[in-house]
This record gives C-alpha cells, structure tokens and sequence, in this order.
C-alpha cells in the first residue's frame, strides 16, 4: 500500500527523532524487532510503517503527536534529497511557480508520495482550500482510535507547504480512517 521508500524513510526519521537507545523498547511495543525494519519490502512496508506508528504513540503517549508531526516533517526533505532526475525537475518547477500555483501542485507532489507502491491519494479543491484525500489510509492500518492519528502526513504536508511557500500552513485532519471514515482527509487552509 505504500512504497519501500516511504517506508524506508519514515524508519530513518523516527530512529534519528527517537534516538538509537529506544528502539527496542518502542519496537516491543508493537512486536517488531530491528531486524523488520532492516529487511523491509514491498510486502512488508505498509504493515511496518503503521505498527512502527502505533508503537510510537503507545510509548510516548501524550508527547508523541509532537514527535510524529517532526518525523513527518522530516520526511519531506528526506524525499527530496533521495528523489530521481525525474522529481528533482519536478521540484525546480514548483520552486519557480507564482506562490499560489505551488500550493496545489506541492500537495499534488505529496499525494503522488503517498501513491508510490499502490497507495491511493488525490487533491481536490474545496473553494479557496485544498483537501488531500488518502484513501489508503497506511498510517493506521488495523487501529482504531476515537479521533484523528495520521500526525506523520500532517507533518509532511506542513513542511511541504514551508518547503515551497516559505510560510507555514493551517492543515487540519477532518477525517480519519482510524476514527471510522472512509479515507483520511487533509484540509489546507488557504482562504482569509
């Protein structure tokens, strides 16, 4: 549902956050083991990247939002540093775009990150916001929460936005498949 990539880096920001010496102890939490997050594949990255989350956010509690919203963050310049001639043009382009075009074409950039290895996303406008729907939802894969817990893509569309615009961005999760809904939804504020 997501890509090895994805996956890949997500593992390297939460280790960098979180430090070396947790590890095992955050891993126990969700039973896996440093050795999963070595030998991730293409069947293996989404079932990861959800209960590597969900161990995080047991572990640390309250003080884990904050944490996810940095890895999420974090991320952003990661994918990009690591991307192909192809995404590094990609990324130029955005950069030389009029302040208003590059906010829907960074979240379109995002959600083609969150399509690599058959995920399912797409931006739609909703007047003067933009909404990202992720209909894959890899972050909460088998949990159930009473609220919002996709604080990784808050976090990457937060500094995806930063990264283009050079200003931060009001993004709300509205809807959460955790919480019960059909696909988790990003709201980007834009208007006044």
């Amino acid at each position: 549902m997501i890509s090895t990539r994805l996956a890949k880096t997500f593992i390297a920001a939460a280790v960098d956050e979180t430090g070396i010496h947790n590890l095992p102890s955050v891993l126990a939490k969700s039973g896996l083991t440093p050795g999963d997050l070595e030998r991730v594949d293409a069947g293996s990255a989404g079932d990861i990247y959800a209960r590597y989350q969900h161990a995080l956010r047991l572990f640390y509690g309250r003080g884990a939002r904050g944490m996810l919203l940095r890895i999420g963050r974090s991320m952003w310049d990661r994918l990009s540093e690591g991307t192909g001639l192809k995404e590094k043009a990609e990324l130029e382009i955005v950069r030389r775009l009029p302040v208003p075009a590059r906010r829907r074409r960074v979240l379109d950039l995002v959600a083609a990150r969150l399509q690599e290895g058959g995920g399912s996303a797409s931006v739609h406008t909703l007047d003067l916001d933009l909404l990202l729907v992720d209909r894959t939802g890899a972050a909460v894969i088998g949990q159930e929460e009473g609220e919002p817990i996709c604080y990784v893509t808050l976090g990457l569309i937060q500094e995806a936005f930063f990264w283009a615009t050079g200003k931060e961005a009001d993004v709300d999760e509205i809807s959460c498949k955790a919480a019960g809904a059909p696909a988790c939804e990003f709201k980007v504020k834009l208007g006044g």
